[in-house]
């Protein structure tokens, strides 16, 4: 469950925390909402790339412990995204071989969670994410992490092919995670500036994302199940990175 204290309620309480630059994560919307107020909130949504959901009304009395929620809810995150150009620079300007994790559209919360916490313990630089269709950054990620979440930065995009053309402009490779290919990870050179770029659980990698990629890499799968969770491909693949440069 998400921390009580990384909820707010209310059209009024929510526009003033998009306003003062809080991070919100998610907005709960009760459908057919209408009035001047929820106007004004609904172009800073649609301003700010900011992911909703329209949900019951029942689902917002559970999330506000029914509480005067007036049709809206939102989840501010507990972390503070970066600036994926700065950190970039930043990156570039410390003389060590970039390695970011681009994370196309993972769902689950777990999953999410124990992919940073890899993320961290193998020196990645930073983890991008989308803005819509990926899972929370919520308390079970950050559970999951084992606090990695903190230590890790984590960019937020509104379109990963926008962070993909970002870090090829800056000679950074991108090696997408996928079946779709006779070459293994143990093919690809990763001592040079790379992105690895982790598929979602149930589609992988997006056809039009593995179109723009530099390289296709697969694990060898020896047994009778196809695929591995995508936590643990996601450690092969970051480990043999940094196994090729050690």
């Amino acid at each position: 469950m998400e921390n009580t204290s990384s909820k707010i309620f209310g059209i009024r309480a929510i526009i003033e925390a998009i306003n003062s630059g809080a991070t919100i994560q998610k907005i709960y919307l009760q459908k057919d909402l209408k009035g001047n107020l929820f106007s004004e909130l609904s172009s800073l949504i649609k301003e700010n790339n900011i992911s909703t959901s329209f949900v019951p009304v029942e689902k917002l009395n559970h999330l506000s412990k029914n509480n005067n929620h007036q049709g809206v809810a939102a989840t501010i995150s507990p972390i503070d995204f970066y600036d994926l150009e700065t950190l970039v620079n930043e990156v570039l300007e410390s003389n060590t071989t970039p390695l970011f994790l681009l994370l196309d559209q993972i769902t689950d919360v777990r999953n999410f969670g124990a992919i940073i916490r890899t993320a961290e313990c193998t020196g990645v630089n930073g983890i991008v994410i989308q803005n819509q269709g990926s899972a929370p950054l919520n308390a079970d990620a950050i559970k999951t992490s084992a606090g990695a979440a903190f230590k890790v930065p984590i960019c937020r995009v509104n379109h990963l092919k926008d962070a993909m053309f970002l870090l090829q402009a800056s000679d950074i490779k991108m090696v997408a995670a996928t079946e779709k290919t006779n070459d293994t990870l143990y093919d690809v050179n990763f001592n040079q500036p790379t992105a690895i770029i982790m598929g979602s659980e149930h589609r992988g990698v997006n056809p039009s994302i593995l179109k723009m990629v530099d390289a296709k890499a697969k694990l060898p799968l020896l047994g009778e199940i196809e695929s591995l969770n995508v936590s643990v491909a996601c450690g092969a693949f970051l480990y043999e990175a940094i196994r090729q440069r050690m």
